[in-house]
């Protein structure tokens, strides 16, 4: 289960930018979660909860956004959505495409006191 590693350097993230604006409580974080990242959303959230258990983290609320997974095809300059990971364009049927969004994950936002 790599979402366990995925939590812990989320919240070793999270502390310390909480340190560096003098925060004591967070009291939720959002993530964007790309669909090709292989993260499996409820996964990650009972990982999050069990290393924050006891922190100034716990309670916080884990906001997930799933972002879809986006490419460009290469032949046509056309953007679309890629569903069912079929990495061919929809206008033109070029395999020639890059993906520009749905595989990374980042902390969008986090509300401390």
């Amino acid at each position: 289960m790599h979402e366990m590693s995925i939590a812990q350097s989320l919240v070793d993230i999270l502390q310390e930018e909480m340190t560096n604006n003098n925060a004591s409580t967070l009291k939720s974080v959002k993530l964007h979660i790309g669909k090709l990242s292989a993260i499996v959303p409820e996964a990650l959230s009972f990982c999050f909860e069990i290393i924050v258990s006891g922190t100034n983290m716990e309670g916080a609320d884990l906001i997930m956004e799933m972002i879809p997974l986006r490419g460009i095809c290469l032949d046509c300059d056309q953007e679309f959505e890629i569903e069912d990971y079929a990495f061919s364009c929809p206008h033109c049927d070029s395999p020639n495409i890059r993906t520009i969004s749905g595989q990374d994950l980042s902390i969008v936002e986090m509300e401390v006191e």
